[in-house]
């Protein structure tokens, strides 16, 4: 029941491809942390492998979840100790197909039980548009240069740029003199040859040289052109491989004259990418983080029980959702880091213990994507009024329940529950809370390619990319006071100048007030931080003495009698294979991740053990006590108060981009999830963002120091 998401670029009235512009068929270590010599700081205390393993031609267009809480719930386990939360992370090998055969005919746990057929039950939005690359761009070519043309604009539009048209960055950088037209045409064909080249070898650093040799001289302004933007907006040469890292700072060097003073706000992946690419860029950057570690809602914490058993559990943000393009997927083959597809087969158990009905379970899902293909039909044919008046996707797909006479006998209802749980999962949320007329507004900027898991979790990333970082830990911000003549930020007694700064705290900080703006934020901003939601995912970790599930599998669910808890414990995920320990995760969402909350850690994984329990034992499997566990909490962390962004009733995509504006005449930046209307609620989106502010930090920047060359000549 996976879905990939259709990419539907937009298609200029020009659209023609030069294919003429190829001459043939082929188409400094990162700045050290310096503390910023111009930055104010009033009583504080500052406390790889390369692998040129070619990328595979990406197929367009999929979500990473970047949640779960820091205040960890720590508990005496009911053998020895419990200790904390998760959810885990993002890729390794996929195992051979021999024991996939297998793992399809028959149940790991029994072998004499037949097995559920492969499914795809992993955390989507939508579930019922498969991927197909337009096939507009595949007609009329020469050959072999018009087959490169068209795995090169592949590759471009797994990276998130239109086919035959401009990104709003581009236009913004006026990368053409006219909008539309040859000399648009031949620069995306430039643009896209370029990526594609660098996307070959992650690892290496792509100089304008060796882009400008498979192009015609005649295209060099061209080259010139698309390779300054993507240089600047981290779309190439960005990561962590070593000759990334040493080559930056020379192929930087005097971008900004005098270069400003910048204090990022929050350590999470967006402040850690923006303060890294600004350094490279020359920029003096402080980072100020109120946890005492970076990550923000990536987290990873080692858990350990006796006999040497333990295993790293990502308790945040851990599922890489789509590889295809994402710049996560990049950082982990600069790393050398393996990758797991997480595997398609998920049985879904009944209370009883019992697989599902193969039938019953293939008709439900069949009619649970016709419920929401029809809820989309219905929009399409309102979009007028919807406009005016949104309400709850959960109401709508409710009332074409009833209407079609959905689900009515019991097992078919639990089946839907099941259904619509994960759909919460995906959001964050009750589906009477999501805007039917924008809910899955981002569907088509999904990044396409497999789920994976990351093997040691995702903190491998932030650790890598804090690394000679200045971060000032355990500095909470309260307050930004920002003007014509630059920005102080405080954090309790301390006092930092700068001349710009990056707030990266996630929209639950911004909608408790957790920091306060002099002058205030404008009107429409602080609407648009009230107006979009901000949902609530936790989880129960759990350390076993051993794998008593199987081997075969990654993930499976459980069915449950009632509607009103169908978000408990509806879904695990088995981190075996990446966690180096017999690691099992249980999901909670929806309404019942509220009422988690509100549990003792020592009651929920109890809960949590009687249902594994009801699972296993009638097919005389022992489920053991684990030896370590840990609940989640991310509605009360303070850092947080929550998990991730949605779409809720009343808002749209457009609050996205509004959370994104700059204040003060560029003076205050934001970035984070929730600003990137393409990719929220995802850790790439996350990374992109701060990728993107870095980019607008820099336009300023030049902006201010050409306005300054202007007064002086005055």
């Amino acid at each position: 029941m996976e879905q990939n998401q259709e990419i539907r670029p937009e298609t200029p009235e020009n659209p023609k491809t030069n294919t003429d512009i190829l001459t043939n068929t082929q188409a400094s270590p990162t700045k050290e942390a310096i503390t910023p010599s111009n930055i104010d700081v009033t009583n504080a205390k500052i406390d790889n492998n390369e692998i040129p393993i070619p990328d595979p031609n990406p197929n367009p267009t999929e979500k990473s979840h970047p949640s779960e809480s820091d205040e960890d719930a720590y508990i005496p386990s009911i053998s020895e100790s419990l200790g904390e939360e998760e959810e885990s992370s993002d890729l390794v090998t996929e195992p051979q197909s021999q024991s996939q055969s297998q793992s399809q005919s028959q149940n790991p746990n029994n072998p004499l039980e037949p097995g559920p057929r492969t499914r795809k039950r992993r955390r989507r939005k939508r579930f019922f548009t498969e991927i197909n690359a337009n096939p507009a761009f595949s007609r009329n070519r020469r050959h072999s240069v018009g087959k490169e043309l068209d795995s090169e604009a592949i590759t471009a539009m797994s990276v998130g740029f239109p086919v035959n048209s401009l990104t709003e960055e581009e236009i913004e950088a006026n990368v053409v003199s006219i909008i539309g037209g040859k000399e648009q045409a031949n620069y995306i064909v430039v643009r896209n040859h370029i990526i594609a080249l660098w996307r070959s070898n992650v690892s290496n650093w792509l100089t304008r040289d060796h882009a400008l040799e498979s192009i015609r001289l005649e295209h060099k302004t061209l080259v010139d052109t698309a390779y300054k933007f993507l240089l600047e907006h981290g779309y190439i040469n960005f990561g962590l491989a070593p000759v990334i890292k040493e080559a930056k700072l020379r192929s930087f060097d005097g971008l900004v004259q005098d270069p400003p003073n910048v204090v990022v706000v929050g350590a999470g992946l967006a402040g850690l990418v923006a303060a890294r690419q600004l350094l490279s860029m020359g920029f003096r950057v402080l980072v100020l983080e109120g946890r005492g570690r970076p990550g923000g809602r990536v987290k990873t914490r080692r858990m350990k029980g006796g006999d040497g058993v333990e295993a790293m559990a990502d308790v945040g943000g851990s599922v890489l959702t789509g590889i295809n393009g994402n710049p996560l997927g990049v950082l982990a083959r600069q790393l050398g880091l393996p990758l797991h597809k997480v595997r398609d087969i998920c049985p879904l158990y009944l209370p009883s213990g019992e697989l599902v009905d193969v039938g019953v379970d293939s008709k439900i899902e069949a009619s649970f994507n016709k419920l929401l293909d029809r809820v989309c039909k219905l929009r399409q044919s309102m979009i007028e009024e919807i406009k005016s008046v949104d309400v709850p996707l959960g109401e709508a797909l409710e009332t074409f329940r009833l209407v079609y006479g959905v689900a009515e006998d019991q097992e078919e209802r639990m089946l839907l529950d099941w259904h619509l749980a994960n759909l919460e999962y995906a959001n964050a949320t009750l589906l009477g809370n999501l805007s039917m007329a924008y809910w899955d507004q981002d569907d088509p900027y999904e990044m396409g390619g497999d789920h994976c898991f990351i093997p040691g979790g995702n903190e491998t990333f932030v650790h890598a990319l804090a690394e000679n970082l200045p971060v000032f830990y355990g500095n909470i911000v309260e307050s930004i006071r920002y003007g014509s003549d630059g920005v102080m930020v405080y954090a309790g007694d301390k006092e930092f100048s700068c001349d710009m700064a990056l707030c990266t705290v996630p929209l639950g900080v911004l909608k408790k007030g957790g920091i306060g703006f002099y002058p205030e934020l404008p009107e429409k901003k602080k609407e648009a931080i009230q107006r979009l939601g901000y949902g609530l995912l936790n989880k129960v970790a759990m350390l076993f003495p051993y794998n008593f599930w199987g081997e075969e599998i990654d993930t499976f669910g459980r069915l449950t009698e009632d509607s009103s808890t169908r978000g408990e414990f509806f879904l695990f995920y088995s981190y075996s294979s990446v966690s180096g320990g017999p690691l099992l995760v249980a999901l909670v969402a929806g309404d019942a991740a509220e009422r988690f909350e509100t549990l003792s850690p020592t009651d929920s994984v109890k809960r949590v053990l009687e249902i594994l329990r009801g699972i296993y034992h009638p097919k005389g499997i022992v489920v053991p006590d684990p030896v370590q566990a840990l609940c989640s909490r991310w509605g009360q962390d303070k850092f947080s108060y929550g998990s991730y962004s949605y779409v809720a009733v009343g808002s749209s995509g457009d609050d996205y981009d509004i959370l994104a504006e700059s204040v003060g005449d560029g003076r205050v930046f934001f970035a984070g999830e929730a600003t990137n209307k393409q990719y929220p609620a995802t850790m790439h989106g996350a990374f992109l963002s701060g990728m993107r502010e870095a980019a607008n930090i820099l336009r300023v920047a030049r902006r201010r120091a050409s306005s300054s060359v202007s007064n002086v000549a005055k």
